[in-house]
């Protein structure tokens, strides 16, 4: 099998890498429903929004500001369910809790979480609050929102984690607890791989406590693709990357695929605890199917969510 047809190998779903997220909702009414994605603004999160819109869903969109929310959703205003921009900048807690409180004051009921942002490979060490800058976006920030929005949640409610392949370049350890700020090491790549790990262990505790409920929560990679999250990375090696193109990098409408497929595809009412990539479940690292780490991590983070509330006052 060549390269190119690896690619584009569909899995048992019915779908493969090379899938869109227009193709994977084929068919798919979202009239009536709500779905809130983070990061809406550009990249994955400004297609998922895009196609999610498409099929009738009502959006809630989120950004690090009002203006960049208010930007993307603009073209949507006229979609058929409505959308509702806000802010919510997942290193801020204030920012974060406030957007919780909008979602609360509107009356919405959630029947998905798209939780899409992020920062990836900060080329040295950024903190904020006390706290390594990608473990507390990509995670604690996404905590914050989603345990705070729990209550919103339809009883069959879904909870998407964008995680990422590279949890497998987490520290060996997988969570460095004693290490949160970065100040006893730091390496660009396993900091990101630990801020994936915990997405993806946050999802398998999301899960177990979903149990006997309709909701479900679930982790995905989206794969390989060209979006200004690549920022940081080495620009020779996203040179690599790039030259290779078609072959290395999938497009935005593939990369959203897999995180749209499984917020609204019927065919996984009820699926939860796994770990998505192409549309298809996909193994992970060996240690984000251990309960007691996942357990271990949300003690934590719900102990670091307290503080960070608060300080707020």
């Amino acid at each position: 099998m060549s390269l190119y047809e690896l690619f584009k190998a569909k899995g048992p779903s019915g779908f493969g890498y090379g899938s869109t997220a227009e193709e994977v909702t084929v068919g798919v009414s979202l009239a009536g429903k709500t779905i809130l994605v983070t990061g809406c603004n550009s990249g994955l999160g400004e297609e998922t929004m895009r196609v999610l819109a498409l099929r009738g869903a009502r959006i809630v969109g989120t950004a690090r500001t009002l203006e960049k929310a208010t930007a993307a959703t603009t073209a949507l205003h006229a979609a058929p369910g409505g959308v509702l921009p806000l802010a919510c900048e997942l290193s801020d807690p204030g920012s974060v809790l406030a957007c919780v409180e909008s979602v609360k004051r509107a009356g919405l009921a959630l029947d998905a979480i798209i939780c899409n942002a992020g920062i990836m490979m900060l080329p040295k060490l950024e903190t904020a609050h006390g706290y390594e800058l990608q473990f507390l976006t990509n995670h604690i920030g996404h905590f914050l929102l989603v345990t705070g929005l729990l209550e919103q949640l339809t009883e069959t409610g879904r909870v998407v984690m964008l995680s990422s392949a590279a949890h497998e370049r987490a520290p060996r350890e997988g969570i460095q607890f004693d290490n949160l700020d970065g100040a006893k090491g730091y390496g660009s790549i396993a900091a990101y791989g630990q801020s994936k790990l915990a997405n993806l262990l946050f999802a398998k505790e999301l899960s177990r406590r979903f149990a006997g409920t309709g909701k479900t929560a679930n982790a995905v990679h989206p794969g390989v693709i060209n979006t200004n999250l690549g920022r940081h990375v080495n620009r020779a090696l996203w040179a690599v990357f790039t030259l290779v193109g078609k072959l290395a990098l999938k497009s935005v409408p593939q990369g959203a695929a897999t995180q749209v497929y499984v917020a609204v595809s019927p065919a996984l009412a009820g699926v939860s605890g796994e770990y998505f990539a192409d549309c298809n479940v996909a193994k992970s690292r060996a240690d984000a199917n251990d309960a007691a780490l996942a357990k271990k991590l949300w003690d934590r983070s719900e102990a670091i969510a307290a503080e960070l509330r608060s300080a707020q006052g």
